[in-house]
Formats: structure tokens, sequence, C-alpha cells
């Protein structure tokens, strides 16, 4: 039988556990990031200088970079120059450097057909030259689309799925890049959408802290995607006293000198878990009159600092 003394027994205990349900219910852990990330020197960064490839890998290895970013076009001149690129991989291995991604621009997004096919030939000879020197990646912008296209993003995917089985029996893999500045493939969500469209295991995105500024993106959007979508990002930071419609890619600064949320930014690529690779890829003027050996170092401990703040 339930005595009174049982029943405001029983009635203390649910109390308090009612007065501890709110902190039950709505106290949340602190999410530790579980990502990592890998430095990388995009050599539009130092390309001011002129240094030539090989001096690219060299002052990126004294540096201290894991890995390069670097442009087919440079790879391409190399080449038709007359040199090995077995020499060129050779140089990459002794620096203990690799190549994670290439920039290029074949038109393989175009809606002309004869014009889309020369595109995707064009992507397979660099695709095939990179890989060569142990590149994983490709850059795939919207090269050679004319301003006052409109955008078909379901046709995007289909020709961006097409990309990825090139990929795929190259070895290299196309990135999907959107630039802010594109009066037509200008935004996060065109690219998401493309990727989505595409529905392919092995799409992924190429964004940039820039682009996705001057674009309209913003940064939230990175917390919409899991971790495999995005493997490289083009790291760096715009000025604030220019208006954003206005900024242009040599207004670009080093991460940390402008204005763009960057612990948030990082706090969200590390939260997706897995290897980030953070480029730096700067088109400053002001910096291409600067030795590119003090460059490269101020732009890698910048980056370590912006990652240090997470």
């Amino acid at each position: 039988m339930t005595t009174r003394r049982d029943a405001l027994r029983t009635l203390g205990l649910l109390t308090g556990a009612a007065a501890l349900a709110p902190q039950l219910a709505f106290s949340k852990p602190e999410k530790k990031t579980t990502g990592t990330f890998k430095f990388c020197l995009n050599t539009s960064t130092i390309s001011g200088q002129k240094p030539g490839l090989q001096k690219y890998i060299d002052i990126a290895a004294r540096a201290g970079y894991d890995s390069l970013e670097l442009w087919v076009q440079d790879v391409k001149a190399f080449k038709d120059s007359g040199n090995s690129l077995k020499t060129l991989k050779k140089v990459l291995d002794d620096s203990h450097l690799t190549v994670e991604d290439a920039i290029g621009f074949a038109p393989w997004m175009v809606d002309d057909d004869a014009q889309r096919k020369q595109g995707f030939a064009q992507m397979k000879e660099e695709m095939l030259m990179m890989a060569e020197l142990g590149c994983k990646r490709i850059a795939a912008p919207s090269s050679g689309v004319k301003s006052d296209t409109t955008l078909d993003l379901y046709k995007v995917g289909e020709r961006y799925k097409a990309l990825l089985d090139l990929g795929r029996e190259t070895g290299v893999m196309p990135l999907l890049e959107f630039w802010g500045s594109s009066p037509v493939f200008y935004h996060f969500g065109q690219a998401l959408m493309a990727a989505a469209a595409a529905n392919d295991p092995d799409a992924r995105i190429l964004p940039d802290v820039y682009h996705l500024f001057r674009g309209g993106s913003g940064f939230d959007c990175l917390k919409m995607v899991s971790g495999h979508l995005i493997d490289v990002i083009h790291l760096n930071d715009y000025p604030g006293n220019i208006a954003r419609t206005e900024q242009k890619d040599s207004h670009r600064v080093y991460p940390g000198d402008g204005v763009a949320p960057l612990k948030q930014i990082l706090t969200d690529l590390a939260n997706m878990g897995g290897t980030k690779v953070l480029s730096l890829e700067l088109f400053n003027g002001d910096y291409w009159k600067q030795d590119a050996l003090v460059v490269a170092k101020t732009g890698l401990e910048k980056m370590r600092k912006a990652v240090a703040l997470i």
C-alpha cells in the first residue's frame, strides 16, 4: 500500500528529474573537429616573379609546404620546350612534394557540340599529362561559356558526369569549380546543383574563399555538405573596404589579412572530417614584387595561424 510519505518521496524524485530535464534536453556537448589539413601552394601566388616550373617546386619545398597546385599551361610549356616530365616527377619526388591539383581551362561545359568535343579532348590530354606527375585532380571551371548563356544545370551535371568518367579512365579526377565573377557559373548553389545532377560518388566541388564571397554564396553553405564533396579549397582573404561586386582577383590578400570569417570556414571544413587541402591561391601584384620565397613562407605561416584558431 502506498503511503503519503512514499507518494511525496516519488513526487520529490520526479520533481528533481524534471529540474534536470531542460539541461539534458538542450545542453549539447561541444563538437570536436575531426578533420585534418594539408598545406598546398598554388603557383599563381608567386607567378609574377616568373621563377619557372622547377623553381616553383624548390620554393614550395624550402618554404615547408606539403604539396603544390600547378597550372597546366606551365607544365605544357615545360614539356613543349623539350623537357621530360619524368625529370620533373623526379624533382617532385626528391623534394617530397605531391601535386594535389592542376589548374586548367578546357571548355568542357559549353553548349556548342563541336567546341565541347574539343574541350573534352583537351581535358583528356591534360589529364594524361598531369597523371605523369602523379597529380590527383584537375580543376573543371566554366571556361569558354559565353556570358549571355543561360546554363541548364541538369545538362552541366550530365557533362560533368562524363568528365568524371574520363577522370576515372585517366586517374586524374575533375573538380567542379565556380568563379564568383563569372556571369553564368558563380555560385556554390549552382555547383551543388550540377554535382547532384551528375549523381556520381566521385563528384567534387572546388571552392575558393574569395569566390564564395565575390559571387554572393556566403559561407554558411559549407555547413550543408559532407566531408567527401570537398577535397581542396583555395585559401585566401579579401579586404573589407571594397564593395563585393567591385573586388578582383588582384585584391586577394594573405589569410587573416582581410575580413573573411576564416575561423568559421576552417571549423566547418574540419567538422566534415577527412583531410582537406588548403591551397594558397593569390594574384596580388604587391606580393609579386617581393621575393618569392618570402611570399611563400609568409603565406604558409598565415595559413597555419588561421588553422590554429579553430
